[in-house]
């Protein structure tokens, strides 16, 4: 059997020792294109940050599959993203070069042609010398995705990639994901629009803090799942006690 690209153990991730997500075990397969969802709060962008390495987990483990160490992108909110910093179209995306030229490596020319084709590829042919603070919010996002081409991961982690860009764009955009999961990478992209997930993706997880169901996309989106998932939203209780460790399991 092939092993899992990453496995989740016991997984508890906490801010000021809160659960963000609780205790949650399970694995993406090599390959595999998973959906997480869940009401505001659930912990799907803390889980994200916790695979890229953002966060330490609070509890449990992270075990990513040998073969994907040093080839993960992680892709957080855009919203998160500094604009203001004063450099251009071409010199961001060529960052996505880092892992393979390092911090004082050498942009050659064919490099710098790659790049370029990143960017043909998002549609933004051209945008090479404008600055990032003059595109709109779908060109940035864009540029991003072409920086994540020029990356060339394995695992791909994606925080709301279609959050306030067009439609156009996040069409556009969703093509490239079914592009890398046709290649066999792994993608784990966080969503709100759950006609998007039908749609589109073949495995989702379904998150309030807990896994309220993990698996083929038709049976987590069922409606007794997404109600317990609201449910469990509803509960939460921001004063409640500081989540203790638990003994692993094996």
């Amino acid at each position: 059997m092939t092993a899992p690209a990453v496995r989740l153990v016991d997984l508890t991730v906490s801010h000021d020792r809160h659960p963000a997500v609780h205790h949650l075990s399970g694995e993406l397969a090599v390959g595999s294109l998973t959906a997480v969802i869940g009401p505001n709060g659930a912990g799907k962008s803390s889980l994200l940050q916790a695979v890229a390495g953002q966060i330490a987990p609070g509890g449990g483990r992270i075990e990513i599959a040998p073969a994907l160490a040093g080839r993960m992108a992680y892709l957080p909110q855009q919203s998160h993203i500094d604009r203001s910093f004063p450099i251009s179209v071409l010199d961001l995306v060529l960052l996505g070069h880092w892992r393979r030229s390092g911090a004082f490596g050498r942009i050659d020319a064919g490099a710098r042609g790659e790049a370029a084709q990143a960017l043909a590829a998002v549609g933004l042919h051209g945008f090479e010398r404008r600055l990032i603070g003059e595109l709109s919010s779908g060109q940035f996002q864009r540029v991003l995705f072409a920086r994540l081409l020029l990356q060339d991961a394995q695992l791909i982690l994606l925080d709301e990639p279609f959050n306030a860009i067009d439609a156009r764009t996040s069409a556009d955009l969703l093509d490239l994901v079914r592009r890398w999961h046709g290649e066999a990478r792994t993608v784990v992209v966080v969503l709100h629009d759950l006609e998007q997930v039908r749609g589109h993706f073949p495995q989702a997880l379904l998150l309030a803090r807990e896994a309220v169901a993990w698996g083929p996309t038709a049976q987590v989106l069922r409606a007794e799942n997404l109600f317990r998932a609201r449910q469990m939203a509803e509960h939460w209780d921001e004063a409640a006690p500081v989540c203790e460790r638990t003994p692993l399991r094996a």
